[in-house]
């Protein structure tokens, strides 16, 4: 006898490299949920953007074959105002991905939450290609350069709306589901991670930092000591998990989901994104201790 499944509304919160988790997550819900709707911000729109469109297995392919000179390709700095990377190359593979697909042609509801930076308001994508809104959504202030659409420039979602639950309200769906990626830190989570992924994991890791420490953007201080690691570079990611994370209160206490999953805010760094395999696994280990 087949049990229909609960429909969800599915909300991803915006943390940067934490954002794999989403993977993860999703992969499990999945298992157990009837997925009709999506709305993420930053990470979260571009992990629940490919889902969408039903590519997310092939995104999930290429994040784990990146090596370290793959990593290098596709830093591709920038001197221009707006942003220290330009974000193209990225753009443009995860566009070979998607292709030409519009969100209203999407099998499901879907909106990439952005910020107009010169009107200082939250933008709802709902229309239009999944890429630009994909592109719109992961502007990192000082990062990534912003993305003008309609004579707007749009950066990350997450500077005003790190968890939009509000475009979900008027879901016909069971429940909404929330992920957060600003959660305490209330336990450790076992992770078995391959030999093979921790080398490659510290060799990424080693040559972004050397790479920037080149160009002189960021300070070479990069101890683990919270303390002593107060570099221009972690003093930025740093910033940005406080600003969302007290956003992250006042959202929640307006619209306040049915099941809300917490991704600890130290799983990883904001740009740690040589960590694909491990946050993926934490998404699914959370995922599973919440909802079996």
């Amino acid at each position: 006898m087949n049990i229909k499944k609960k429909s969800i509304s599915l909300v991803l919160g915006s943390g940067g490299a934490r954002g794999y988790a989403h993977i993860g997550v999703m992969e499990e819900l999945e298992k157990k949920y009837d997925i009709k709707s999506i709305s993420g911000s930053s990470m979260g729109a571009l992990v629940g953007g490919l889902w969408a469109c039903g590519k997310l297995d092939v995104y999930k392919k290429w994040i784990l074959e990146l090596d370290t000179f793959d990593v290098v390709k596709l830093l591709d700095f920038s001197f221009a105002k707006g942003g220290m990377l330009r974000g193209d190359k990225v753009i443009k593979i995860i566009g070979e991905m998607i292709g030409d697909i519009l969100i209203e042609d999407l099998p499901i509801a879907f909106t990439a939450v952005a910020t107009d930076i010169v009107k200082q308001k939250e933008v709802w994508i709902q229309k239009g290609k999944l890429i630009d809104a994909i592109r719109a959504s992961v502007a990192i202030p000082t990062i990534i350069k912003p993305a003008k659409i309609d004579n707007r420039y749009l950066i990350d979602g997450g500077v005003l709306n790190p968890l939009p639950i509000a475009p979900t309200i008027s879901d016909n769906t069971d429940l909404t589901v929330a992920v957060s990626l600003t959660g305490k830190s209330a336990k450790t989570y076992k992770i078995n991670i391959p030999k093979k992924e921790k080398e490659k994991k510290k060799k990424m890791h080693k040559t972004f930092f050397d790479l920037v420490d080149k160009i002189d953007i960021f300070s070479s201080n990069h101890t683990d000591s919270a303390e002593e690691n107060m570099s221009m570079f972690n003093v930025f990611s740093r910033s940005i998990d406080v600003m969302q994370n007290t956003i992250l209160k006042y959202k929640i206490a307006g619209y306040s989901p049915d099941i809300i999953l917490e991704i600890p805010r130290d799983a990883c760094g904001f740009y740690e994104f040589n960590r694909a395999y491990e946050l993926i696994e934490l998404g699914r280990v959370i995922t599973k201790k919440k909802v079996e």
